[in-house]
């Protein structure tokens, strides 16, 4: 079905990119907007019109409403030709596969969600029907919850499923838990397990759109997305920024989705960490890796903390936690050598005394550690939108 907007821009002779830049807004919310989901404001549609009449085009606000366009093949059947998503992707499995503009997409989405989220109007209606299940092979309960109230808001039916980890032995069991809900037509499926491609291989096996959740040490794609979305919402812009990742990189895939994100979005990437916590090779993807947090941190923009992921490591990787702190974790003292602007991260949960000091990860000014848990929300209310209307996007 083809929406009012889409044949106004048509009329227009516009693209996307030049409709969002008229009526104030991003490519997605038009992208939404073209397929009926969501109505431009009073203003919007006022700009729409100045346009037109500038051009001689004769539009009026009955224009904007909605009635029942359609495409006839030539076999007779109709083909619903709402707006398509510049998202070509089935799963979102890591940040690694995705390019600049996938990532751009998803994150002006997420930016929308982030202004509704904060109005009393959050609760949308775009996956009324569909069903949403989450499955943690791992416990978890921020990105549980997160991905849950990320359903609920968009109107998704969602079924949390907590499998213990002790119970998942082979491969093969991930293949009949997989095949059990594929069974069930789930239209999503979140993943969290602890070993790395375990995500992968379920997503190889069932129908629905699979978001990984979190794969062992491999990636956390909506954790980058999520800290993209609070860095750009701050500081305007990826490009050229000065990232220090430090603490337990070796084993954060946290790190690793961050790295692939940042590089693609054009920033620089430090890592900061002991050599017992930085993992062999990291050099060859274009990072600078420090031992000393002052040398690190000077002329910072950003300063995410990575939590030390005790429950991974197999040894001791680190003297003490005392000693680990004195050398690695963020107080005042080593923050003084980032830029006096710089924004103070951290994935959660913190060890406090541990990784960041209390008063650095409260400080109002520049600690977006609370910003990141609900720029999550956001980040993942897009994420389900995007996959799930990707699958069953213009089809005959």
């Amino acid at each position: 079905m083809s929406t009012p907007l889409k044949i106004i821009r048509e009329k227009l002779k516009i693209t996307q990119t030049e409709l969002a830049a008229l009526m104030n807004t991003t490519q997605a919310t038009i992208s939404r907007m073209e397929a009926g989901q969501w109505e431009p404001n009073a203003s919007q549609v006022q700009a729409v019109l100045e346009k037109s009449n500038s051009l001689g085009i004769d539009l009026s606000i009955d224009d904007f409403v909605l009635t029942n366009h359609s495409t006839q093949t030539t076999n007779g059947s109709y083909k619903d030709i709402s707006g398509e998503l510049p998202f070509n992707h089935r799963h979102l499995l890591g940040i690694q596969n995705l390019s600049a503009n996938d990532i751009n997409f998803i994150l002006d989405l997420s930016n929308n969600y982030a202004e509704r989220n904060r109005t009393a109007d959050r609760k949308l209606s775009l996956l009324t029907g569909k069903t949403v299940i989450n499955l943690f092979f791992e416990e978890s309960t921020r990105t549980r919850t997160s991905f849950e109230l990320a359903g609920k808001r968009l109107g998704a039916d969602v079924i949390n499923i907590s499998v213990a980890s002790s119970s998942i032995k082979k491969g093969e069991t991930v293949i009949d838990t997989a095949v059990t809900l594929n069974a069930m037509h789930a239209d999503a499926l979140v993943v969290r397990h602890p070993h790395a491609g375990a995500v992968q291989l379920l997503s190889e096996k069932v129908n629905c759109s699979v978001i990984n959740a979190g794969d062992g040490s491999h990636e956390h794609p909506t954790q980058a997305l999520l800290d993209a979305l609070t860095i750009s919402r701050r500081k305007g812009s990826l490009q050229g920024l000065l990232v220090a990742l430090c603490g337990d990189v070796a084993h954060s895939r946290v790190a690793r989705s961050n790295i692939y994100l940042l590089q693609t979005m054009g920033a620089r990437i430090r890592i900061i960490a002991p050599p017992t916590l930085i993992p062999a090779g990291v050099e060859r993807l274009g990072v600078e890796v420090f031992h000393d947090m002052n040398a690190g941190l000077a002329d910072c923009d950003i300063v995410m903390m990575l939590r030390l992921q005790r429950e991974r490591m197999k040894g001791s990787f680190v003297p003490s936690v005392h000693e680990y702190f004195h050398f690695y974790g963020l107080d005042y003292e080593k923050l003084k050598h980032a830029k006096s602007d710089a924004l103070i991260m951290h994935p959660g949960p913190m060890n406090r005394g541990v990784e960041i000091d209390s008063e650095v990860a409260d400080d109002f000014d520049r600690s977006v550690i609370h910003e990141q848990v609900e720029m999550g929300v956001a980040v993942r209310m897009a994420c389900l939108d995007i996959l799930t209307r990707t699958k069953n996007r213009n089809v005959l």
